[in-house]
């Protein structure tokens, strides 16, 4: 009997063995738990996917060329700003309405596409705002014309000051402040023009 006894604790103990319970973690469980979103197959997120900010590159070398006028550079500049800041805004928005385009598995194409967006952006910024800072320097400089000296503006003053506004600069308005102080002492608006 000690016999049958031993066999059948020994059966017991390996079946309680292989039935025991595997644990899984919280992140396991939630994820099992949790129904899959069709937000990748939405309209949004196919829009989304056609927003690339791959070619605000190649326009910003145009803007960086010296070859061309500061009111040039500075007019692309701040188109390209305009331009990268629209798709960057719609990524935000339809993330903040929507996180599952962000958060879901397989996402990373369009978290790749924002992420480049968000990167153009800052470049473009930061190009912009060397430029302006340089301007800002030295924004009346003397033109020679026929053996005397005249002050003339460096720049357009109007395109700087749209420039500086889309920077959104902590000191704004100490720029702007000297451009007016630079215009006053140019006389009219129209010496404000840029010099050829």
């Amino acid at each position: 009997m000690n016999k049958r006894l031993l066999t059948a604790a020994m059966v017991f103990v390996l079946v309680a063995s292989s039935a025991c319970i595997k644990e899984i973690s919280s992140d396991e469980r939630l994820e099992r738990d949790t129904e899959r979103s069709n937000a990748l197959k939405t309209p949004t997120a196919a829009e989304l996917s056609k927003l690339k900010c791959d070619d605000v590159a190649e326009e910003a070398q145009k803007a960086r060329d010296e070859s061309r006028s500061e009111e040039q550079r500075l007019n692309v500049y701040i188109e390209l700003l305009d331009r990268v800041k629209g798709r960057t805004s719609k990524f935000e928005e339809a993330i903040s309405r929507d996180p599952d385009l962000a958060y879901q598995e397989g996402s990373d194409d369009l978290i790749q596409i924002r992420d480049t967006c968000i990167r153009a952006q800052a470049d473009v910024r930061h190009d912009l705002e060397g430029l302006v800072r340089e301007i800002m320097l030295l924004p009346v400089v003397e033109e020679f014309k026929g053996g005397s000296a005249t002050k003339v503006a460096r720049t357009n003053y109007d395109v700087l000051k749209i420039a500086i506004e889309k920077l959104e600069l902590d000191d704004n308005d100490a720029m702007l402040a000297k451009l007016t102080e630079s215009e006053a002492q140019l006389g009219s608006k129209e010496s404000t023009r840029r010099r050829r």
